[in-house]
This record gives C-alpha cells, structure tokens and sequence, in this order.
C-alpha cells in the first residue's frame, strides 16, 4: 500500500511509461498476494437448481437478507452466522491413530478481508511452536491438518489460529494405553426444535471424562443450512469436543434426508429419497462429510462412489479397545421400485400377511462387499487392540413397534438395518466374529438388544443411544400383546424384556429400552446418552444410559431403569459349543490372538485375543478345526485336523510366542 501511495502522489502524476508499467507491476503483485488468500467464492456452489442451498454461509452471506417467515417476515435481517470477528474460530476436532494426527478447525464464515488461512500451534512449555498451516476449504469454511510421526505418548496442547484475529485451543490427549477401563461417551439425534447450550450433558460428560466422544450421526436437523446446524452443535459441545478424540459421522439428517439409502452415491430424484442415492447435490454432501469426518484415520479403502462423493469406513484405536466406524447408509439399496410396497410408504410395512422373502433379495445391499471384506480383515487383526467394537448410524434390528406418536403402529420401518434381512445377517456374522458389540444411534429410542443371527441370543450385543434431545419423531418399544418374551431377563425392573421377533423377522433378546413416558415433558420424553465402559483386565463392557437432566453423581439410580447393562466380550457370540478344542497354553505373550477356522467350510468362527495366557476355544458344531495364534495377527503357529471334545478332555497344546524369530 505505501507504494501505491507513492506511485499515486503529486511526484509521480505525470504519464510516464515506466511509472505505469511499475504502477501495474506493483497492482498484480498485491493482486496476486490477495489471492493467495481468497478462495474462489462461488455464490452457487452447489448449482444454480438449489440457490438456496446452505445460504446462511455462502455467496454474500453477509449482507443482510430478507426475513422469509416469521413476524419479520420482508424485513432484513443479518446472517445468524455474523458473529464477533474474534470468534470466527469455533471448535475443532481430532483424532490420532498409530502415529498420524488429523484435526479439523470449523470456523465461522468470513468476510473477503479476513484472512483464509489457519495455523495449528502446538504447545512447547510455556510457548507456542507452529506445526502446520492449512487454507481455509469453502464451501463449509473449514480447515484441516494432517501431522505424521505423531508420539501418541504424550498430551499436548493444541491451538488453531487465523491470524491474530480469532483462535480455538484445546488438548490432544495421549492414547491412554495404560488405562485398564476405556470409556466412550455415545450420542445421537440433536434435535433442532430445542436450541441454545446442552450444559447439563456437557456437564455430565465432563465428569465422567470419557476417552471418545462418539456422534453416530444426525448431528444437524437443518437439512439445507449444514453450515449453520453443524456450528450449532459443534458450539453446543465444543467444551468437551476441544480435549479429547471423537468420532462424528453424518446421518440422513445431516445431509438433508429424512430417511437415506445412499445406494452407492447415485442421485436420488426425491426429497426423501426412497429411490435410493441423494437428492442435494454432491458437493453439499461432500461439504457435509469433509466438515464431520475429515479428522477420522485415512478411509480403509478411499475410491469414492457415484457421483465422486468420498467415503470415510476406517478403523481407530484408542487405549487398547479397536473401533470399526461403518457407513450403513452410504451403500444401502432404497426400498422403491426394489420391493413390493407394503405399507402407506415405500419404507413402512404395516401388512401382517406380507412375504418377508419377497423383500429380502439377492439384489439388495446393505453395508455392500467393501465394507463386509474390511469388517473381514478388521475381525483378524488385533494389532494394538485387547477389545473390538463397532460404531455405526442405526441399528442391525427393527426394535421400535410405536412410530413418530403412541398412535402408530408398524410391522416394519426399512430405514433401519434390520432390512435386508440377509444384509443384515452378513454384518452380524463379521462383528461377531471378533467378539465385538455394535454402538450407534438414530432411533430415538435407546435400547440393549442380543441379536440373533439363526438363533435367539448367537449374535453380538447392541446398544442404540437416546437421542440427545427427542422431540423429533420420538418411539417407543411397545409389544402389542403387552406380554414379556420367552427367557426375559430376570432382574430387570421392565416389563418387556426377553426373546422376540421384530417386524422383519430378524431375531431379537431384549435387554432395557427407554420409552418416552410424555413427549411433551423435556423431562420424560428420554432424552439423553449413552456410555460404554471396556473393562480390559475383565474383557467386559458396560452399557450405562443416562437421562439427560440426571445428574451423573447420583450413581447408578440416576440411570434410566434397566440400566447399567455388564456383559462378557466373549458372550457376543452367543452360539451353544458342542465342545472344545485342547486348551492351548501360551507362554511369551500372555494375551495371544486366537483364530479358529471350520475345514470343512473353510469358514473362520472367530478371531480373538485371549484373556490370559490359556485359552479353550468352543466350537459349534463336529468336524475337524484349524487353530492358528499369534501376537498381532493369528499367523505364528498352526494347529490342524483339531477335534472338539468335552472341556479338560484333551493334552493341552504348549506354546512359545516368546521364541519366534
């Protein structure tokens, strides 16, 4: 600036060449320096068909508006994004995974003369040293950070910073491998109905300093304005998002459907999109998830699907305990024009006479071959792992009889995972094969179930969380006899417990639900969370579900009843042995990983790591059986043509991990 003030000065006025040819030098200097800066602002990224599509934060976003509703309605109004300008840095999210750091800072949109890139500081003593800087991604005004040769062994401070303008600092926790319980925070459903802060949640959540935050989705309900719905929850929750990893992935909600099949990424031609695929462009959809599960480790397998919308399904290990994050929408084939309608919707079943085959074809997709072949690879290996679990949006089951008010009774919802059938099956049989429960939310309704796969109770435990605030299409678990099932639990304080077939035939053990007692009462319409506790000395876990106006110091009895929930990892495959193989007795790795294989199937049971320096493996059926262990993965020593045989039956089989080259 002092250049041009100087070219542009009485001195200078006469035209001579040089001075101008200086005058346009210096011009497209400083042009070219601003540029460095500015994004290409496109007032429609998402296409001239949707002008209004995440408005709140794009094009002019600052200019004042017209009201378009509301007492107001036809008078300007300011963005509900303009905020102070050293506030713009809103909240940022991690995690770390065997050496590699990601971390998202959001901020607030920003006006042309704010700067657009962020530095990611990190804390030396008293002092902050600069690890990266990073341009600011429009559309969804974020900015991402990948740091390699992370030494995940210690905690460090972190800040994100543009400029001198605004910054957002937090903690980067060191893996708490030392940790002999893993705790994980799980929650769901933020609805939009109620704003302003959740303090008694993030009150809640502090206390009980959980080591993962897990966000299974519909995060925003502002189904064209993510911009503005995702800072609302990320400001709802910064205080306990800024210190500790967490997962986030996008429900349908999040990317503007109210039900989604993404089936593959191809485009849906409905607002709801029964048809399968997505109906916003997929450029709002890629906003959407670069902005919510950009931090997460790189995706297991990165080619993208139709449309060139990414995808995220990777692995992360925290303390010990090894998370599988799933995509169960993104691959899921849409029930219009694949199956016969049953119901008023392409998606409700209300019909009790329908052909339950007739909707469980060979065609249909539910996590798709990709997912099923990582979850394969995922179940043998136990590389810095104790436990395993699995983190996904919705449920592997139909457990909701009474829809949207008590009034509404369906046989069937296909939104959720229990359709199809047989896609749901092959899911359970991957997770059960490493011993692993499944968390997730989506339902509004939090319930403990058993899944059966051929049999009641041979499946793995899983855990649907309430939703954090249920005032948006609340359900309830409401048998139509009103009778408990065979082999109810027997401590439980509620009536409905025990074996059950939900509306698509898929069999169920009901452990707890958590019905709405008044979905006019903040205080009895079940809002809330969930908590699952990995106890690796014991190898059990814990579900714990909290009301979310309890007050978590007031111990178990503020929980909602039926709750807590303690279940052996090995109990998540529930199949009945008909023996067992010879103890094997390990010395030089006292948790070895175990892998039992069926020859005549060729089929792997289960990959686990043992509890103890023995391990008997149940089988289920007679045969001849391969037994292969390991330290990381089950590929030290093999055992073949192994037969069952009553517990204590047979030599045992010594074995030194120790002495492996």
């Amino acid at each position: 600036m002092n250049m041009l003030k100087i070219l542009t000065s009485a001195r200078y006025r006469r035209p001579r060449i040089a001075h101008f040819a200086l005058l346009a030098f210096v011009c497209f200097f400083a042009a070219s320096a601003c540029s460095q800066d500015l994004p290409d602002i496109n007032p429609l990224p998402f296409g001239p068909a949707f002008p209004k599509l995440d408005s709140d934060a794009v094009g002019e976003w600052w200019k004042p508006g017209l009201a378009e509703s509301g007492k107001n309605k036809g008078r300007p109004q300011n963005s509900r994004l303009l905020v102070p300008r050293d506030q713009v840095m809103a909240f940022a999210l991690y995690t770390h995974d065997h050496g590699v750091l990601k971390l998202s800072a959001q901020l607030y949109p920003l006006k042309p003369d704010e700067p657009r890139r962020v530095i990611l500081e990190l804390q030396n003593g008293d002092a902050w040293e600069k690890a990266a800087e990073s341009p600011v991604v429009y559309p969804g005004w974020s900015a991402h950070f990948r740091i390699d040769d992370w030494d995940n062994t210690k905690t460090v401070g972190y800040r994100v910073r543009l400029g001198d303008q605004s910054s957002f600092d937090g903690i980067i926790r060191r893996d708490p491998v030392d940790k002999p319980q893993i705790v994980v925070a799980a929650l769901s459903c933020n609805s939009s109905r109620t704003p302003g802060p959740r303090a008694t949640i993030v009150d809640n959540i502090r206390k009980l300093d959980p080591d993962l935050l897990f966000f299974a989705g519909d995060q925003s309900y502002h189904h064209t304005q993510h911009t503005f719905g995702w800072l609302e929850w990320g400001i709802q929750f910064r205080d306990v998002l800024k210190d500790r990893p967490v997962v986030a992935i996008p429900d349908d909600h999040d990317v503007g459907h109210p039900n989604l099949w993404g089936a593959s990424g191809k485009k849906s031609n409905e607002p709801n999109g029964p048809d399968g695929g997505y109906y916003f462009p997929a450029e709002y959809v890629k906003m959407v998830e670069r902005c919510q599960t950009w931090h997460l480790p790189d995706p297991v397998d990165p080619a993208p699907v139709q449309q060139g919308i990414g995808v995220y399904f990777t692995r992360l290990r925290i303390g010990g305990i090894d998370f599988a994050v799933l995509e169960d929408r993104k691959f899921k084939t849409g029930p219009k024009g694949a199956i016969p309608q049953l119901g008023p919707r392409p998606d409700h079943i209300t019909d009790p006479s329908y052909d339950r085959a007739a909707i469980d074809l060979p065609s249909l997709v539910l996590l798709g071959d990709r997912q099923l072949a990582f979850l394969n690879r995922w179940t043998q290996d136990w590389t810095g792992a104790e436990m395993k679990c699995v983190l996904s949006q919705t449920a592997f089951c139909g457990a909701v009889h009474l829809h949207g008010k008590p009034d509404n009774r369906l046989l069937a919802d296909l939104d959720c995972n229990g359709w199809p059938q047989s896609g749901r099956r092959a899911a359970l049989r991957e997770i059960r094969r490493a011993w692993a429960p499944h968390l997730c939310g989506d339902q509004h309704l939090a319930v403990v179930v058993k899944h059966g796969i051929d049999a009641w109770g041979d499946g793995p435990f899983g855990f649907t969380v309430p939703a954090i605030v249920n005032t948006i299409y609340g359900r309830w678990w409401h048998p139509d006899d009103e009778k408990a099932g065979p082999n109810p639990r027997p401590d439980s304080p509620l009536p409905w417990t025990g074996d059950y077939e939900d509306g698509l035939g898929n069999f169920i053990s009901m452990l707890a639900y958590a019905n709405p007692d008044d979905p006019s009462d903040e205080q009895r319409r079940s809002d809330g969370f969930g908590v699952a506790r990995f106890d690796k000395p014991k190898h059990t876990i814990t579900f714990e579900c909290w009301p979310r106006f309890a007050n978590v110091g007031d111990g178990d009895q503020a929980q909602f009843p039926g709750w807590p929930i303690t279940v052996a990892m090995r109990d998540n495959d529930g199949r009945q042995p008909v023996g067992w193989l010879p103890e094997v007795r390990i010395a030089g790795a006292p948790n070895a990983v175990v892998q039992v294989i069926e020859e005549s199937t060729g089929d792997i049971l289960y990959t686990v790591r043992s509890e103890s320096g023995t391990f008997q493996a149940p089988v289920y059926s007679e045969g001849s059986y391969t037994l292969k262990i390991g330290t990381s993965f089950p590929d030290a020593q093999t055992f073949t043509s192994l037969k069952p045989a009553k517990q204590d039956a047979q030599e045992p089989i010594r074995i030194d991990l120790g002495t492996r080259k």
